[in-house]
């Protein structure tokens, strides 16, 4: 029987597993493996080639057009206005996520209902739903302030900030719930141990927990502001000035629909295409920060250090 193994402190280990009588030999499952993939690959790569030719020759798209609009100063701006309500959105849907994970865990209850209302309220209705309503705010508070000192609902909650209300205050419902899932991914026993040697509520939060929860709410919380990107376009009902107003500003004069809609999509793909990127290498750096992963180490290095102190023989076995 052909098997690799070696030995850890005394011990036998498998490297691979013997090969069962009449099966074909390994280095052949490789080859088809290979073989078939590499099919299946150019297969695929002649639809989209095939699609893409289609498209191309058909003659509906005037690429001109395209080349023409891609950097106009309209749709520039509009690409600005996408990204600013994408920052801030995530802003505003951060600060109400953290708030509103930490009434959902607070031991007042009232308190906690109202996180608990907050997040079932806001990720149970649609986004385009609340845009519209911030947007219409004026039909129900026609003015704003107080005592003498009023002002047209409208001049207050304009497009944009109706736009920035309905993305970031429905963006902080779902962020609460990463939060959330964040600190309960932190274990319990470092709490106590941190209030136990004496640190206050507030700075075990701030010092032990919150360090580490960041490892779990990185990543989608990245994954939430890819799709907040993408999000935006919905503020177009709203007249926000986003890119894909601007777009079908210009659509409407010229009635090159499908022209000024690949340009929206080339702006929107460039954007998304950065931001994974900067996710990924974001991924990238947390990954080595991985708390099971430090402790494994730690754990290893106090016991190599425990067999140095009782026997230097049993170091020079594990190294």
């Amino acid at each position: 029987m052909n098997v690799n193994d070696y030995e850890i402190g005394g011990s036998r280990k498998l490297t691979s597993l013997p090969r069962a009588p009449g099966a074909p030999p390994r280095d052949l499952i490789k080859r088809q493996g290979v073989w078939l993939h590499t099919l299946i690959s150019l297969a695929i790569l002649a639809v989209v080639a095939l699609l893409g030719w289609l498209i191309v020759m058909s003659g509906a798209i005037r690429w001109q057009t395209v080349w023409t609009y891609l950097f106009a100063p309209p749709v520039l701006a509009g690409f600005l206005v996408t990204l600013e309500l994408t920052v801030l959105s995530m802003l505003i849907g951060v600060v109400l996520g953290i708030a509103a994970a930490l009434m959902v865990r607070s031991r007042v209850r009232s308190i906690s209902w109202v996180g608990k209302a907050y997040i079932w309220f806001f990720r149970g209705t649609p986004v385009l739903v609340q845009l519209i309503f911030w947007f219409n705010m004026s039909l129900v508070f026609p003015t704003i302030g107080f005592g003498t000192w009023t002002l047209p609902t409208n001049d207050v909650i304009t497009p944009f900030v109706a736009a920035l209300l309905g993305l970031g205050i429905n963006e902080g419902a779902y962020m609460s719930e990463i939060f959330r899932a964040g600190l309960d991914s932190v274990d319990k026993g470092q709490t106590e141990a941190g209030l136990a040697s004496g640190m206050t509520p507030s700075q075990v939060m701030r010092r032990v927990v919150l360090p580490q929860a960041l490892i779990v709410i990185t990543p989608p919380t990245g994954n939430q502001a890819i799709g907040m990107l993408k999000t935006t376009s919905l503020v177009s009902v709203i007249a926000a000035q986003d890119l894909l107003t601007k777009v079908q500003h210009i659509y409407a004069t010229n009635y090159q629909v499908i022209d000024l809609l690949i340009v929206a999509c080339f702006w929107y793909l460039l954007a998304t295409s950065v931001a994974t990127w900067g996710q990924s290498k974001l991924e990238r750096s947390f990954a080595g920060a991985d708390p099971n992963v430090v402790g494994t180490r730690r754990w290893r290095r106090g016991r190599t250090s425990d067999a140095g102190a009782g026997d230097p023989q049993k170091v020079s076995d594990h190294d």
